[in-house]
């Protein structure tokens, strides 16, 4: 609700205990909630490709017909609908079979460990670098 009445920072992110505890899986769960959130106030565009006017007038009206199975709903769902990756919502046998039965939170620590270990960030531009040790020297 803060995000769609204008908020743009969000404070937390990790934290337990009121900010005594960080824990990484919380932030990749907390990330994961963030591009939720953020799909949300982007708005939703209205445009031909999106109406699919075509596929309404082939499916038709009427009781009995559905748009679930079509390859545009199916396209543009998984477009539009942003998991992270660490919420499944699949029926219990499939989230089972994918995941072994690791819930969000098994898989959240999983994915922070699989950065800790194995994240190569790029190195700062030379000039950033620079800029960077100039401000601590003043600073200190």
């Amino acid at each position: 609700m803060a995000a769609l009445a204008g908020a743009n920072v969000i404070y937390g992110m990790g934290m337990l205990e009121m900010g005594v505890t960080f824990s990484y899986a919380q932030l990749m769960l907390d990330d994961a909630i963030a591009k939720m959130v953020q799909r949300v106030v982007s708005g939703v565009d209205v445009n031909d490709e999106l109406l699919a006017v075509d596929v309404i007038k082939e499916v038709g009206g009427g009781q009995g017909k559905q748009f679930l199975t079509c390859q545009h709903t199916v396209d543009f769902m998984r477009k539009e609908q942003v998991t992270g990756g660490l919420f499944d919502r699949s029926v219990r046998q499939t989230w089972m079979a994918n995941t072994g039965g690791k819930d969000a939170a098994e898989r959240a620590n999983d994915a922070a460990k699989e950065i800790l270990n194995n994240h190569k960030p790029e190195p700062l531009d030379k000039a950033v670098q620079k800029e960077i040790r100039r401000l601590v020297e003043s600073a200190e």
